[in-house]
C-alpha cells in the first residue's frame, strides 16, 4: 500500500542556477543524461508560480537531475531527442492553463495573445498539448515512462465534456497513451514516482499511489490496494461508463455527482470507469501538505525570472513576479471554478516566517519598486482556515464549507491574515502590499477588522471582488453567497475607506451565460450595475471547463446534486445578448440590448429615465458597429481555422474553407 511520505527537500544549491533547458547547459553541469525531463507548454520561468519550476526544484532538492523542455516544436521529436533519454521518466504538462482555454475564447474564437509565452505570442504550443507532447515522448525514446499532470491532465482525468469539439471525450490517458496521470498538486507524488523508479520499480508498480489514475490492460484485473493512512473505508465506487455518459445525460449527471463526493482526501474512495475495452482506475487523492512541507517547497532557491534564452518578456511573469503565494486550495466549492478540482478543498498554508522570508527576498532585489503586488492564493482570505474538528473533517463530504451557509465548525478567524499583512508591509524596502487575489466576501463580512485593514492599507484605489451575479437563484447554482452579501461588504468597504480618508472603489466581476442565468436575470443585473454606477470593462463569459459541476449543468440541463432541470444559454446569439446586457453602456451594444428589452417587455428601461439602460434612438457608434458587422460575413469556429495556411497552433495544415452566411 501507500506509504505517503512527505516532501523531504534537501539542502538547496549553494549558487542557484536555472534548471537546464538545453544540451549545452546540461553538459556545463557535467551531466551525461537527465534523470527527469519536464515537458511544458509554458515558457520556462523559474518562479514558484510556474509548475515546472516548482516541481523541478522539488526534485532537484531530492538529488535528481532535472531538465526542462519548454514549449518545444511539436512538429517532430527532435527537440525531445536533443536532451537525451531520461533515466527515469518524462513529466508532461500543457502548462499553467488548459491549452484549449489558453487558445480560445468562450465564443470559440482564437485569442490574440498568450500570457505564458515570450512576447505574449500565440502558436507556441499545440491544441490539447498534453496528448501531443506525450506522443512525442514515446516517439523520441521508446520505453521511457510518460507521466502526465498539470491542470489540463488533472481536469481531464476521467471521461469529460470538451466544449471546443462539443463532444464527450474519454480520459486524457486514452488519447495521450501516457502510463500514469498525476492529478492535483504534484509535489508529493512526483517525488514518490522518482524515488521508486530510481529504486528499480516499474511504472506499473506505482499504481498503489494516492493521487494517480491509470488504465488497466485488457486482460488485467483490478489490483487489491488499500490506503489506511486516512479515515477512508477502502471501498470502490463504480462510475457510469464512457459509453453510458456519451449517450445518456442523466448518466453524465450521476457520474458528476458521484465523482465530486469522492474528492475529500481524507475519505475519498477509489473509482473505476469503463472506457471502451479498457478500465480507468482512479485512486484516492493525495493527502494535503503540512505547513513544514509547504515551507520547504517555497523556500527553495528559485531565480524568480525567465530563463535568459528569452529576449522578450513573458507577460505572466510580469504579473506575478512580485506576488507571494501564502496558501493553496479553496473550500468555497463554486460550481464554475476548477480550483478545487486541482488544488483541493483543504487549505494548505505556509508559515508566517516562510512568507516573510520571500517578501524580504523580493525587497532585496535591486529592481524592486517597493510594491508587493499580491499576498494571497486562490482566494485572499482563507489563510490558515481549516475545520476545527479534524475527526469531522475526515468524514465530511460537503462540497462547500460556506454554502449555503458557513459551517459552524469552520475556523474563520482573519487574525493570522491580518498579522501577516501587517508584518509584510513592515519589511524594509516594502512601501505597499496589495491584496489582488479575490476576497471571499461572505467570510470577510464576519470580520470587520479585516475589511478595515484591507481598505486602509492594502487597496490601491480599486479592489477586485467577484459577486458573479445578482440573481439569488443563479448564485445558489454557483454556490456563491446572495447579493446581500455583496451589498454588506460594499457598505463596510466604503465606510472603512472614508475613515481612512481614501477615495476607493470596488471592481466587481460578473459571469454571463452561466447555467440558470436567463435574459431576465441579466436585465436585472444590468439595472443593478446602473444603480450602483458600475461599468465593467471586462466581462467573463462562462466557459464549460472539463469536470466542473456547472459544466454538467450546461451539458445535461440538470443540476447533478438534485437532478432538477437547469436552463442554459448555449446558442451564440443568446450568449452575445447576455454579454451585451452586462455592458449596456457601450454604444455598439445598443441594438442587441434594445431587442432584449423589447422582447422581454422592459421598454421602461429605454429612454431618459433614471434607470434607463439605453437611449431611445441608436447612437452613431451603434449604427457604425452594425454596418461593420454586416460587412463581416463570416464567423470562424476553432475547427474552421480560415482559408490561408495556418501559422498558429497547427502550422503547415490548411484550414477548411469558410462557409459564407446566407
Amino acid at each position: 500500500g501507500q506509504h505517503n511520505r512527505g516532501v523531504h527537500c534537501g539542502l538547496p544549491l549553494a549558487v542557484p542556477a536555472f534548471l537546464p533547458p538545453t544540451p549545452d547547459e546540461m553538459r556545463a553541469r557535467g551531466w551525461s543524461e537527465p534523470d527527469v525531463v519536464f515537458v511544458t507548454g509554458d515558457a520556462y520561468v523559474d518562479h514558484p508560480s510556474f509548475a515546472m519550476a516548482l516541481l523541478g526544484r522539488v526534485l532537484e532538492a531530492e538529488g535528481f537531475r532535472v531538465a526542462i523542455l519548454p514549449q518545444p516544436d511539436w512538429t517532430s521529436a527532435e527537440p525531445w531527442r536533443a536532451l537525451g533519454r531520461p533515466r527515469l521518466f518524462y513529466g508532461v504538462s500543457a502548462g499553467n492553463m488548459d491549452s484549449m482555454i489558453n487558445h480560445y475564447t468562450a465564443n470559440r474564437k482564437r485569442r490574440n495573445d498568450d500570457a505564458y509565452s515570450p512576447g505574449g505570442r500565440i502558436g507556441q504550443r499545440p491544441d490539447r498539448a498534453t496528448a501531443v507532447y506525450a506522443q512525442r515522448c514515446r516517439e523520441a525514446f521508446k520505453g521511457v515512462p510518460v507521466i502526465v499532470g498539470g491542470v489540463e491532465a488533472s481536469l481531464r482525468r476521467i471521461a469529460h465534456y470538451d466544449y471546443w469539439s462539443d463532444t464527450i471525450k474519454p480520459s486524457v490517458l486514452q488519447w495521450s497513451k501516457a502510463d500514469l496521470c498525476v492529478f492535483g498538486m504534484g509535489e508529493r507524488p512526483i517525488v514518490e514516482v522518482a524515488r521508486r523508479l530510481a529504486a528499480g520499480a516499474t511504472v506499473a508498480d506505482l499504481r498503489d499511489m494516492r493521487g494517480v489514475c491509470y488504465l488497466l490492460g485488457r486482460n488485467e484485473e483490478v489490483p487489491a490496494h488499500r490506503w489506511d493512512d486516512a479515515g477512508g473505508d477502502n471501498a470502490t465506487v463504480e462510475l457510469p461508463s464512457f459509453d453510458e455518459i456519451a449517450k445518456d445525460k442523466r448518466a453524465f449527471a450521476e457520474m458528476t455527482r458521484l465523482f465530486h463526493h469522492e474528492t475529500n482526501p481524507f475519505n475519498g474512495r477509489r473509482m473505476l470507469q469503463p472506457q471502451g475495452d479498457r478500465l480507468l482506475v482512479h485512486n484516492p487523492p493525495t493527502l494535503p501538505l503540512g505547513q513544514d512541507e509547504m515551507d520547504r517547497i517555497y523556500d527553495l532557491p528559485y531565480m524568480r525570472r525567465p530563463h535568459p534564452r528569452y529576449t522578450e518578456p513573458v507577460p505572466a511573469h510580469g504579473m506575478i513576479k512580485d506576488s507571494v503565494t501564502i496558501m493553496r486550495g479553496c473550500f468555497g466549492g463554486c460550481t464554475f471554478c476548477s480550483i478545487t478540482m486541482h488544488e483541493g478543498r483543504v487549505i494548505q498554508s505556509r508559515s508566517e516566517a516562510s512568507v516573510l522570508k520571500e517578501v524580504e527576498a523580493i525587497a532585496s532585489d535591486p529592481d524592486f519598486k517597493g510594491t508587493i503586488s499580491d499576498l494571497g492564493g486562490p482566494t485572499a482570505n482563507m489563510y490558515r482556515m481549516r475545520c476545527t474538528r479534524p475527526e469531522v473533517e475526515a468524514k465530511c463530504r460537503r462540497l462547500s464549507c460556506i454554502h449555503p451557509k458557513v459551517c459552524p465548525l469552520l475556523g474563520t478567524s482573519h487574525k493570522p491574515t491580518i498579522d501577516l499583512l501587517r508584518k509584510a508591509r513592515a519589511v524594509a524596502g516594502v512601501k505597499r502590499v496589495f491584496v489582488a487575489s479575490g476576497i471571499r466576501m461572505d467570510l470577510a463580512n464576519l470580520d470587520p477588522q479585516y475589511v478595515e485593514e484591507v481598505a486602509r492599507h492594502h487597496t490601491g484605489g480599486h479592489l477586485k471582488i467577484a459577486p458573479e451575479h445578482t440573481s439569488d437563484r443563479v448564485l445558489s447554482l454557483m454556490k456563491k453567497p446572495s447579493k446581500d452579501s455583496c451589498d454588506t461588504f460594499a457598505k463596510q468597504f466604503d465606510e472603512a475607506s472614508k475613515r481612512a480618508g481614501k477615495e476607493q472603489y470596488l471592481v466587481p466581476y460578473f459571469i454571463a451565460s452561466h447555467p440558470g442565468s436567463s435574459v431576465d436575470d441579466m436585465i436585472d443585473l444590468a439595472v443593478f450595475l446602473k444603480q450602483r454606477g458600475y461599468r465593467p470593462r471586462q466581462v467573463q463569459d462562462f466557459i464549460p471547463a472539463p469536470m466542473d459541476v456547472a459544466t454538467c449543468m450546461y451539458v445535461t440541463g440538470l443540476d447533478p446534486m438534485t437532478m432538477k432541470p437547469v436552463d442554459t444559454a448555449k446558442k451564440l446569439r443568446d450568449r452575445k445578448t447576455q454579454r451585451a446586457l452586462m455592458q449596456f453602456f457601450k454604444p455598439e451594444n445598443w441594438f442587441v440590448v434594445h431587442k432584449a428589452l423589447v422582447d422581454r417587455g422592459r421598454k421602461d428601461l429605454i429612454g431618459t429615465g433614471p434607470l434607463a439602460l439605453i437611449p431611445e434612438k441608436p447612437p452613431k457608434e451603434a449604427l457604425d458597429a452594425r454596418r461593420r458587422a454586416a460587412n463581416d460575413e463570416t464567423y470562424v469556429h476553432a475547427e474552421d481555422a480560415g482559408t490561408s495556411r495556418t501559422v498558429g497552433y497547427r502550422p503547415g495544415r490548411r484550414g477548411a474553407r469558410r462557409r459564407k452566411k446566407r
